[in-house]
């Protein structure tokens, strides 16, 4: 057995539709209903560029195969989730017209800059571009 890429992140929010639309609208990414038996009120999915749903997004009250408790605290026990992008100037650019809070920071040795910050729910966020 070998882990081939990570697959999705799951969010659970008590906010979909602003969930959705900060990934939309930060990164691009298309909003598309969950497959049934989830329905467009209960799970939004976030697909990629290359058309995978890479961001699962799920109201609180969605169900669940398996179900627990969520944390509130920033990130809870995840403490952040790593998306390769392209496009650095342009993130910065979109961050700013936001409004948003963010922190850059640069790895030379790999040519690797990269930016945090956090989304609707607390959910910090490193995009890493590579090759910059």
């Amino acid at each position: 057995m070998i882990v081939n890429a990570l697959d999705h992140v799951n969010i659970i929010t008590a906010d979909l539709d602003g969930t959705a639309r900060f990934y939309n609208e930060l990164l691009g990414l298309e909003r598309r209903d969950a497959p049934p038996p989830l329905s467009p009120r209960n799970a939004q999915w976030m697909h990629d560029g290359a058309g995978r749903a890479i961001i699962h997004i799920n109201s609180e009250d969605c169900p669940r195969t398996f179900d627990r408790a969520t944390v509130t605290s920033p990130t809870g026990a995840l403490h952040h989730v790593a998306l390769n992008c392209s496009g650095h100037d342009e993130m910065l650019a979109r961050l700013d017209a936001r409004g948003a809070t963010y922190q850059c920071n640069s790895v030379t040795a790999i040519g690797l800059r990269q930016i945090f910050t956090m989304d609707p729910n607390q959910v910090l966020l490193e995009l890493n571009f590579f090759g910059a």
